[in-house]
């Protein structure tokens, strides 16, 4: 009997960074009850809110 191979792929290949980010208690609480709100994590809360931030903003020029 052939064995098949199992394929690993590299962690970080998913497209995603991994930085750290100092955020408010306020702001990290404010996170942690939308998480629990929603059943998703941290991560996934902050990459929504993330996304749509960046999508919405408008740089000023002075």
């Amino acid at each position: 009997m052939e064995r098949r191979k199992i394929t690993i792929s590299k962690k970080g290949d998913d497209g995603y960074k991994v930085i750290s980010v100092r955020l408010k208690e306020k702001t990290l609480e404010a996170i942690e009850d939308i998480s629990a709100q929603t059943n998703r994590s941290r991560n996934e809360v902050i990459n929504i809110l993330l996304e749509n931030a960046t999508e919405d903003i408008e740089i000023k020029e002075d």
